[in-house]
């Protein structure tokens, strides 16, 4: 999944003397946990957007009622899919931490093969990894995807959330990569 090219930054992150301490770095710090990732300090290049940002995908990663194993197996497989490292190196262990394993972000490098991984991958997480990529390579959504994943995620809720986490780090995995945000 190595992308060569991704050597440094195309615009300079906010570095620690830039930041003071304002509402806006305050609150990215909240979500965070106390540290920001060269992600935020990208991010920060405009403040309008990094409030945006932070409230936006705050919500996405920790308001949801989606369970997080799907949110998680969802966000890798975009990852994985536009070669964006950084967001597989940031979710890879929260995919872990919810429960996935090791042997099914190893069979996230192909695809096709794991989704047909019974042993592997439940029909949920099947119909998360076909929804991820037709998603995320075609945009549009067959009929037959999308009615497989109702069957298994019958909650409107649900699958509304599911399809716009894949969207969100669709997103997120194309500003990385446009800016070639370095990994922590």
């Amino acid at each position: 999944m190595t992308n060569t090219d991704q050597n440094t930054p195309r615009i300079p992150v906010v570095d620690d003397a830039q930041l003071g301490f304002d509402e806006v770095v305050s609150a990215i710090r909240l979500r965070r946990g106390g540290t920001l990732l060269n992600l935020d300090r990208m991010l920060l290049n405009s403040p309008a957007y990094a409030i945006g940002w932070n409230g936006f995908l705050g919500a996405v990663r920790n308001k949801l009622s989606l369970d997080a194993r799907l949110r998680e197996l969802a966000i890798c497989t975009v990852a994985v899919l536009t070669r964006a490292d950084y967001e597989y190196a940031q979710h890879a262990p929260e995919f872990l931490s919810a429960g996935g394993s090791q042997r099914q972000l190893d069979a996230l490098r192909n695809l096709g093969t794991a989704l047909e991984n019974t042993d592997l991958f439940n029909n949920a997480e099947r119909a998360t990894l076909a929804l991820t990529q037709e998603m995320t390579l075609n945009v549009q959504v067959s009929k037959t995807c999308f009615t497989a994943l109702q069957q298994v995620l019958p909650d409107a809720q649900q699958q509304v959330e599911l399809v716009g986490v894949i969207a969100a780090y669709n997103m997120v995995a194309r500003f990385l990569e446009a800016l070639q945000v370095a990994p922590e």
